[in-house]
């Protein structure tokens, strides 16, 4: 059984979920995948672990898919960003199946240590036909983390209000009370 999952954000979809293994705390930047038992982690916390090994290729390969993901959130028209995702999403491909249940989609892998960080960049893919805008990063000055914001009317700001919605209104309360 892997550790817990430290991260203080989990269950966003797998494209952000991937870049949220990556977060600040307390000032200092963590990074869970730093070798496979963070692959584990990760893995299980997403329901690949049943599918996907967490070893030494798994890993080098799911961390060129968050670098991708990474640069192409950062600047989604930068040519070089989509080349990055388009690498990643190379080692995969869709197989259209028919089952009792009806027509059906099954991804394959050439190299299955490809597994996870393709559907990671098909994930982010499915993302941009949803709603690309609702793709965010916290608000939060200090806060690395996306999320994909689910809210009705969209305005969602933080990765979650009880950490940096609180911190941000905290420091707007401090500098109203003390200005002057």
């Amino acid at each position: 059984m892997p550790a817990t999952d430290p991260r203080p954000l989990t269950g966003e979809p797998v494209a952000l979920d991937l870049l949220n293994t990556r977060w600040m705390h307390d000032g200092v930047r963590q990074d869970l995948l730093t070798g496979t038992e963070g692959l584990h982690i990760w893995l299980t916390s997403n329901g690949l672990d049943r599918r996907f090994p967490a070893d030494a290729a798994g890993l080098e390969h799911v961390l060129v898919a968050r670098e991708a993901l990474a640069s192409a959130l950062a600047d989604p028209g930068d040519s070089a960003a989509i080349e990055q995702v388009d690498a990643v999403l190379g080692h995969g491909r869709i197989r259209a199946t028919l089952t009792t249940e009806g027509p059906g989609e099954e991804p394959q892998f050439e190299d299955p240590s490809w597994g996870a960080a393709w559907i990671a960049a098909h994930n982010y893919l499915d993302l941009l036909r949803a709603a690309p805008a609702r793709i965010r990063s916290c608000a939060h000055e200090a806060c690395i983390l996306h999320f994909f914001d689910t809210s009705r009317n969209g305005t969602r700001r933080w990765c979650s209000m009880a950490a940096c919605g609180n911190r941000a209104k905290a420091s707007r309360h401090y500098a109203k009370t003390h200005d002057g």
